[in-house]
């Protein structure tokens, strides 16, 4: 009987372990570079009971309030970064808090960078996870962070006129 008990309980710890293996990362992590491949910065985007934080310290960036958006594909190529797609929008809405049609999942606030050209700030993306689903960072083709080179004027769809895309970061978990 004793041996009988213990056959049973083996395959329940590894049904245990490989779910533990599976667990979706609690962080996140993406390095900008600019258009030249210079780093700019980075942003950690940690796991939150309401979406995901990113706190992103930058660097070399021109002085002035700038958009930063999620994108919808996890590809940074150079000079332009187009194939990082457009907005992360799962849920297929508008464009920016202050159009009744939106947001998309990948609109973040503006924030701004001083006249030495450094910045540190925290975003609070309520619309997305570091979890399995629709809203995940992490679906198929990935995602990527984006600093465009004016700020988004929070209504315009699909991009709120926020200029060239300036730097990007593939978001990668840790």
């Amino acid at each position: 009987m004793s041996s009988f008990r213990y056959l049973l309980f083996v395959p329940a710890l590894l049904v245990s372990a490989a779910g533990f293996a599976q667990s979706p990362p609690k962080k996140a992590h993406a390095d900008l570079m600019d258009a030249k491949g210079n780093k700019v910065g980075t942003a950690v985007i940690t796991r939150e009971a309401t979406g995901v934080k990113i706190r992103a310290t930058l660097m070399g960036l021109p002085p002035g309030m700038h958009a930063f958006h999620i994108h919808t594909v996890g590809k940074c190529d150079a000079p332009a970064f187009t194939t990082a797609g457009g907005h992360f929008n799962p849920e297929m809405k508008q464009h920016g808090k202050d159009n009744p049609m939106g947001a998309h999942a990948g609109d973040l606030d503006n924030f701004t960078v001083g006249a030495n050209g450094k910045a540190k700030f925290t975003a609070m993306a309520p619309n997305v996870t570091l979890d399995e689903g629709t809203n995940s960072l992490f679906h198929d083709g990935g995602t990527a962070l984006m600093i465009h080179a004016m700020p988004d004027d929070y209504k315009t769809d699909p991009t709120g006129n926020a200029g060239a895309r300036i730097a990007c970061g593939v978001i990668m978990p840790n």
